[in-house]
């Protein structure tokens, strides 16, 4: 076993230290090295190191004979480990320490464990929530729709009202006493080391079946599939999620069921894409509708409609449709759509097409030429 060290050096304080250096410094300490707050190696054994240090160090008698024996203490018997139940009497306030460890206090924590000997709370317990995924087309994420879900969960037992007793009637639990929760005591190198756990003969209910009901077996729930109705409004999208209040699984002692949330995916669309309430997409213009511009018809989330090119339309000219895209969520406003247009060129020709475009080519050269910059070299210098 490793030397023991100096409770003063363990602390960090020197031997004229007064009460409140010694609790500040311990408070230091215990903050930086509880086991269920440090992920640092060997926090526990520091931890426990820092309350036998404490729980010496600020009592009175037992510092005298520290300073006067050492580790010995008088007539060689020691001072024994503080283990963590070293503190049942000091005048130490955990709860101010770690204040809220995500909505429960130190005493709560450790309850039992630290000879606070409180009993687990025996009021009603919400019910887990259930998560489930549910998939979507693009149209009925942008209207709305209503899906039906298969749910599996835990439901009160409706032969004995979620007691697990035929009757109803239930006794404490012999084992815990009522608690709900069973004590360990472990000696270790620095004292009497004091865990608790749920009581597994009552699953840390504190009461048991004074007959046991047949149907739920004593558990007070059984297993169901239900068929729930979700309505989905308007405007979701992937990730978005529905809270259905209560259709969760069943709570514990008279408490209500959990919640259920729908977590939405909305699959791709062969011809939209989708921004916010905006959509997009994109639409063939023929060689001669864009340049000589023409009315084409082009998909909407609700149909067909309109759209006028104007001459001389080039590819990846943007069109945009006030008002066509989707609905905004929680909201009267809706999004718009974006047509881009690009010219297709035709793969095989005819031979009128051909003599019409080889015709077209020759006057459409010689403009380009002309408007090049080597035709404006040209004009300028008489070229």
């Amino acid at each position: 076993m490793a030397e023991k060290r100096d409770y003063f050096d363990v602390l960090g304080v020197n031997k004229n230290a007064s009460a409140a250096e010694l609790k500040e410094a311990y408070k230091r300490l215990a903050k930086k090295f509880h086991p269920d707050v440090s992920k640092e190696p060997h926090a526990e054994e520091k931890f426990k190191e820092a309350n036998e240090a404490y729980s010496v160090l600020s009592d009175a008698e037992k510092k005298a004979n520290y300073d006067r024996f050492g580790f010995a203490g008088p007539g060689g018997a020691g001072f024994g480990g503080a283990g963590f139940g070293g503190f049942q009497g000091a005048d130490f306030d955990f709860d101010s320490l770690f204040g809220n460890l995500g909505g429960f206090g130190f005493g709560d924590l450790f309850g039992e464990a630290f000879g606070g000997g409180r009993r687990r709370p025996r009021g009603p317990v919400q019910g887990d929530p259930i998560k489930v995924e549910v998939s979507l087309s693009f149209e009925e994420a942008a209207f709305g729709a209503t899906k039906e879900i298969e749910v599996e969960r835990h439901e009160a037992c409706e032969a004995c009202g979620g007691s697990g007793s035929k009757g109803g009637e239930r006794t404490a639990c012999g084992k815990c006493r009522g608690s709900g929760m069973v004590q360990h005591v472990q000696r270790t190198a620095f004292g009497l080391f004091s865990t608790t756990s749920p009581c597994h003969a009552c699953q840390g209910k504190g009461s048991v079946a004074r007959d046991v009901c047949l149907k739920c077996r004593g558990h007070g729930k059984v297993n169901a599939v239900r068929k729930i109705q979700v309505k989905v409004p308007p405007g979701v999208w992937t990730g978005n999620h529905l809270r259905l209040t209560s259709e969760g699984n069943a709570g514990e002692r008279g408490g209500r069921p959990g919640d259920l949330f729908v977590v939405l995916f909305v699959e791709p669309h062969d011809v939209f894409r989708r921004d916010g309430a905006d959509v997009y997409c994109k639409v063939p213009l023929g060689f001669a509708e864009a340049a000589l511009g023409a009315e084409i018809e082009v998909p909407t989330l609700e149909g067909r409609a309109r759209l006028k090119v104007p001459p001389g339309t080039q590819t990846g000219t943007v069109f945009r449709l006030k008002g066509k895209g989707v609905k905004e969520l929680d909201s009267n406003r809706f999004g718009d759509e974006y047509v881009k247009v690009f010219v297709k060129v035709p793969e095989k020709l005819g031979k009128e097409e051909r003599e019409l475009l080889e015709r077209l080519a020759e006057l459409d050269g010689k403009n380009l030429r002309d408007d090049s910059l080597l035709g404006k070299f040209k004009r300028k210098f008489g070229g």
